[in-house]
């Protein structure tokens, strides 16, 4: 059995947007560790929001877009050896609404691609984490649950 750490055991959770338009998908470039790595417009889940709600607020506060989920593509759980922390990721895939060219992206982000699966692949080491890469090849393989397997305040 793992050494057990003096305090519970608290996972991050994360929300992730996975979108596709014309063969490429929707990536943030951001400052994450002293590096330039590459992630799926993500962040933390906060109090007083659900799932749904925390993954439209990242995707508009990260990429400048407004997201409208309608499936959840997959929930990844990867343990940070450098951190120490354990990241539960909820992977939501959607349609993309209106983009705000003029609005400020979160602190860290430095902007905002779209690329082929191909292309991300070539980018493997600069991924935020190997989840990324996970998160479209489950959405390429046609995973989609639906969102009334999250219930909210229940």
């Amino acid at each position: 059995m793992p050494n057990m750490p003096d305090r519970p055991w608290s996972p991050s959770v994360t929300v992730a947007a996975v979108v596709e338009r014309d063969g490429r998908f929707l990536l943030i470039e951001e400052e994450a560790g002293g590096r330039r790595v590459i992630n799926q417009p993500a962040g933390h889940w906060e109090p007083n929001e659900s799932l749904v709600e925390a993954c439209v607020r990242e995707t508009m506060e990260e990429a400048a877009c407004q997201f409208t989920p309608t499936a959840l593509v997959g929930i990844y759980d990867r343990h940070h050896p450098v951190e120490g922390k354990t990241y539960l990721r909820f992977a939501f895939s959607g349609r993309l609404g209106d983009h705000y060219p003029d609005r400020k992206l979160d602190a860290g982000i430095l902007r905002v691609l779209w690329l082929t699966p191909e292309e991300l692949r070539e980018a493997a080491p600069r991924h935020r984490s190997p989840v990324v890469m996970r998160c479209v090849e489950d959405y390429l393989a046609g995973r989609r649950y639906p969102l009334d397997l999250l219930h909210h305040g229940t």
